[in-house]
């Protein structure tokens, strides 16, 4: 089986850090876990392949900001013949508190531009997404510079927990599927 798993964020080391971000990391560690996956550059993004047992995971972090990330994702499941019911995006949350973890099979956006651009691309909202919370600590109005903010120093000493759980949550939808990780992996 083969899956494209998708890390939203925007490029850039400005962006690096920020709760914009957390797709990236979130892939970042997953490679990390597999030695000697890395990622290259190519056409719409940086691109890894890993094995998870009998699963082949193409890794995908969108070159192409936020907004327009579903130009990558449809481009890399066309360009790897992959189903969209193998598909999985790990999105940023603020609607979760910082940490939670959250698996869908389909869904609205939420108001998340990146998701917006998934689903248009691809004319359906039916594809699995990780949510990762990120909180909503943030004033009346400020929502973009939150979220395009960096994390504080509790919020980056609990990340690699966090990430790590994620990284949990996405094999097991590849292995063992949509509802088996939802049940093990949501609001832990």
């Amino acid at each position: 089986m083969k899956f494209l798993v998708v890390g939203l964020g925007n490029i850039g080391a400005e962006y690096a850090n920020t709760r914009h971000n957390i797709g990236f990391k979130v892939l970042d560690a997953l490679a990390q876990e597999a030695s000697g996956t890395v990622f290259t550059t190519h056409r719409y993004g940086d691109i890894a392949q890993m094995r998870v047992k009998n699963a082949q995971l193409v890794l995908l972090k969108p070159s192409t900001y936020m907004n327009l990330s579903g130009n990558a994702v449809a481009y890399w499941l066309r360009q790897e013949k992959i189903p969209v019911e193998n598909l999985l995006v790990v999105v940023d949350d603020i609607a979760l508190p910082f940490g939670a973890l959250r698996m869908r099979g389909k869904g609205s956006d939420a108001g998340h531009n990146g998701l917006k651009s998934v689903a248009q691309c691809l004319g359906t909202e039916g594809y699995a997404r990780l949510r990762f919370g990120i909180g909503d600590d943030f004033p009346r109005g400020m929502q973009i510079d939150y979220v395009l903010g960096n994390l504080t120093p509790e919020q980056q000493a609990a990340m690699p927990e966090r990430v790590k759980l994620a990284c949990e949550a996405i094999k097991a939808f590849c292995l063992s599927g949509l509802a088996f990780a939802m049940t093990h992996y949501n609001n832990k």
